[in-house]
């Protein structure tokens, strides 16, 4: 199986640090690195949890705390402690925007989906694609964000479709932009950070989607005022809420997006709004998919995410079921043509791969074989693999892997007989050293 983790390997090299450890330090970095960005570490412990880590009841979990608090304190040092957007007190908020947040928190969740969906959709295309260059990709990209930008400064002048956009969404979290104009340039950033991820551009999540929500949720309140007595203060609460459910849409982090905002603004006003939003985003976002933008990203590239929550001593270890910890996404091979081998090859980064006739499993080929095979113009020969049941325990399994000499298991149903995963010799290293951790 494919085991990633270049930067990991040259650290471990040069410092001698096991990488079991290094887990660790990432999740430090992540906090500290996020409280400084945004001066919100409130909402920097909550994202390592809940997209990092995954487990409340981590033994990172004070460490993460930590590094969150001292990026804090960097930034108050060096910065201040005012929020990233500093608005005047938003006062009579009144009840009729409630009506909107539901809307509100659709079309900022959507357009977050969408985001996700167009965007690894012409990723993924162009990728495939070998007629232009690799490096000329984001060159395009980059040429058709200038387009779009240059057009919607030329037509409204504003210059939010460029860079992070806080000086547009400053200006509509302080009711001082046209709700028209807002429209237009959520079009327009979407559309432009869509194109610029799918050539291959690099840039952060974070501050296009609340751009994109916040404007979406400022447009739809100044729509809204023309049918409902929507106060000023109102419109700015609708456009914390689209930023807030756009972002949630995205990373599926919902404590996170509502810190995020609430942090970054400091205007308990916002809470209630957000917290329904929230529950629409979340409700979308579920519906559209079970990956985040990130997981995504990592799936289209070809790495195997299976996420494991293990016990917290060894002999909970020991009785884990192997559905627990095996890999349930298969890459199989039906027949061994030079082009299903070629195709297999190009398309993924895994090591060995079972091979399945006429829904039999006849054994498994390695990824050395098949370039052998490819070299020498014949074909492979199937090595013989062990198998085990998805109810069987980790103890259980522990002696089949000797009679195994692709180091790994076939996990078969026991009704059907039909292959349902496969685990390996470093999906139990790993699974184990979570234990330890």
């Amino acid at each position: 199986m494919f085991i990633g983790g270049g930067a990991a390997s040259t650290v471990d090299r040069l410092m001698g640090t096991p990488r079991k450890n290094l887990r660790g330090a990432a999740v430090i970095g992540a906090a500290a690195g996020l409280a400084a960005a945004f001066n919100t570490p409130l909402a920097a412990i909550t994202f390592v949890i809940e997209e990092v880590v995954g487990d409340l009841n981590s033994r990172h979990l004070g460490r993460v705390v930590l590094a969150a608090v001292m990026g804090a304190f960097v930034v108050y040092a060096l910065l201040g402690r005012q929020p990233a957007f500093i608005l005047p007190p938003v006062a009579e908020v009144g009840w009729w925007h409630y009506l909107v947040v539901p809307l509100v928190a659709l079309c900022a969740a959507l357009a977050g989906v969408s985001f996700q969906y167009l965007a690894l959709a012409w990723r993924g295309r162009l990728k495939r694609q070998r007629t232009v260059p690799a490096w000329s990709m984001p060159l395009a990209g980059g040429l058709v964000t200038w387009v779009l930008g240059v057009s919607v400064f030329l037509t409204t002048g504003h210059i939010g479709v460029f860079g992070l956009g806080y000086q547009d969404l400053s200006a509509a979290l302080r009711n001082d932009l046209g709700w028209q104009v807002a429209g237009v340039l959520v079009l327009a950033k979407l559309l432009a950070t869509i194109v610029g991820y799918s050539f291959g551009g690099c840039g952060g999540i974070f501050a296009p989607s609340l751009f994109i929500g916040g404007l979406s949720g400022y447009f739809l309140g100044g729509l809204a005022r023309g049918w409902l007595p929507l106060t000023p203060a109102d419109q700015v609460v609708l456009a914390a809420v689209g930023m807030s459910a756009c972002l949630g849409a995205i990373i599926r982090a919902p404590l996170t997006s509502m810190l995020m905002v609430f942090e970054m603004t400091h205007q308990f006003a916002f809470v209630p709004g957000l917290m329904l939003g929230m529950i629409v985003s979340q409700a979308v976002a579920r519906l559209a998919g079970r990956l985040n933008f990130y997981d995504a990203l990592l799936v289209q590239d070809g790495h195997e995410l299976h996420k494991i929550r293990p016990p917290l001593d060894m002999h909970g270890w020991r009785e884990l079921p192997v559905s627990a910890i095996a890999t349930p996404r298969l890459t199989t091979l039906d027949h061994l043509t030079e082009g299903a081998m070629r195709q297999v090859l190009e398309r993924t980064p895994y090591q060995v791969f079972p091979v399945i006739r006429d829904g039999h499993l006849l054994g498994v080929v390695t990824r050395r074989q098949l370039k052998q095979a490819l070299l020498c113009q014949e074909p492979p020969s199937i090595l013989p693999v062990a198998t085990c049941y998805p109810d069987q325990t980790i103890g259980e399994i522990g002696d089949k892997f000797l009679d195994s000499t692709a180091n790994m298991l076939v996990v078969i149903d026991r009704g059907s007989g039909a292959t349902v995963g496969l685990i390996t010799l470093h999906d139990l290293i790993r699974a184990q050293a979570a234990v330890q951790q």
